[in-house]
């Protein structure tokens, strides 16, 4: 039994190893373009809703929360059913580290999240801002198992969320503080994925053709 445990203790590490060196295709562009359409879906509710944020911030954290809720449920659905479709026998061990990546700054930001709204609902203007500068470091911890130029977007997400806290004040709150960082950040990675899916798409081709 000890053999066997250790055969299959290194079975899945080098499952493991093989999926680490491997670039995570779960994350669909149309998906994430999708997440870009919440965005402006979130800042028109804003707008229409919550004129005043500063006046209103629980109707503002609600806007902004449910739109991140139903952005991560689209995102988390398609990489679930591409990683099936496209990893195969890896899609559990690549879905595991990719959440692995992206799971802290989830954690962190709903507990920020909390804590500004129980507690110190007068700093709302510096929500928009964490939220960027937070999404940032999922993006740059998520690169390795990703196309080089998705490190682009995590700078993105770092300088408005800079921008946004360098405000100081309630105009970081405008609906379109949100809407465009997060629509602009999220069309430009559907982009990038989009990309790179058809290079290797191409370069699984000729590899066939010429297997053939």
């Amino acid at each position: 039994m000890g053999e066997l445990h250790r055969a299959l203790g290194d079975i899945q590490s080098i499952r493991r190893q093989v999926a680490g060196a491997t670039e995570f295709r779960g994350y669909g562009p149309a998906a994430l373009a999708g997440t870009a359409v919440l965005a402006v879906v979130g800042a028109l509710l804003q707008a229409l809703l919550v004129p005043e944020p500063m006046a209103d911030p629980r109707g503002y954290f609600a806007v902004w929360v449910g739109t991140a809720a139903c952005s991560v449920v689209l995102a988390g659905v398609t990489m679930w059913t591409r990683s099936r479709r496209l990893h195969s026998g890896l899609s559990d061990v690549m879905i595991g580290m990719a959440v692995q990546q992206f799971a802290p700054v989830l954690v962190a930001g709903s507990l920020v999240t909390l804590v500004l709204a129980r507690c110190a609902a007068a700093q709302l203007w510096m929500m928009p801002g964490l939220w960027m500068v937070l999404f940032s470091l999922g993006i740059f911890a998520s690169c390795r198992f990703l196309p080089k130029l998705i490190a682009t977007a995590g700078a993105w997400y770092l300088l408005t969320g800079l921008l946004s806290l360098g405000l100081g004040d309630a105009r970081a709150l405008s609906p379109w503080t949100m809407g465009f960082a997060f629509f602009a950040g999220q069309m430009w990675i559907a982009g990038v994925l989009w990309t790179a899916g058809k290079v290797l798409d191409e370069e699984d081709g000729d590899g066939f053709e010429e297997a053939e």
